[in-house]
């Protein structure tokens, strides 16, 4: 896995590095802050991101904060040398997904990293499946918008609607969502003609 880390005190820096390589991972940086934490981001598009906290010019929470909204979003694992509780709310309303307070071991370091992966898989998961739930949604109320148009042009049952716009996907090999959205698209070509139009 690379990960990118980001720790203003070189020394600290400088161990991480030879604990991730240990651990099997490729380190990247160090990021001596967080706006270049930021950027080397944005260059590397790194597995997950382990950030010190309390870093000049930009903390890590924020510079994880930063990269989620600009779609590079990855799991946090956040280091502090300062047991503070409001961190670690800091840390939860900011995405990460563990933390650690030095002195950090390597078996803390592993299991966190470990953590942070599982969390961000099942987070993408979850996500993915409200994307498809919202889609299907989305889908079923262009049908039941096609079905009233046509029943309204073609005096129609719901059922016989519903049976057209069926059989047309099934004939065009499309979506039910595609042939509804091309019987609304199209509707003012159903609509029987007024008076007016034969002018």
């Amino acid at each position: 896995m690379r990960v990118l880390i980001a720790e203003d005190n070189p020394v600290i820096a400088m161990g991480l590095a030879a604990r991730l390589r240990a651990l099997g991972h490729q380190p990247l940086g160090p990021a001596p802050d967080g706006q270049q934490a930021v950027a080397l981001a944005r260059a590397e598009r790194p597995d997950l991101y382990l950030f010190d906290i309390d870093m000049p010019r930009l903390d890590g929470l924020a510079a994880a904060a930063l990269l989620a909204g600009e779609g590079l979003r990855r799991p946090i694992v956040a280091i502090t040398g300062v047991d503070d509780p409001t961190l670690v709310d800091r840390s939860i309303a900011t995405g990460v997904s563990a933390y650690l307070t030095k002195p950090i071991d390597d078996r803390e370091l592993d299991a966190a990293i470990r953590l942070a992966s599982q969390r961000q898989h099942e987070l993408e998961a979850l996500e993915a499946e409200a994307a498809q739930a919202r889609e299907a949604l989305a889908d079923r109320k262009l049908v039941e918008h096609a079905k009233g148009v046509l029943i309204d042009a073609l005096g129609l049952s719901e059922p016989e609607a519903f049976r057209r716009i069926q059989r047309t996907a099934r004939q065009r090999n499309l979506r039910l969502a595609d042939v509804a959205r091309q019987i609304i698209d199209q509707r003012e070509l159903l609509t029987p003609p007024t008076r007016e139009d034969a002018r």
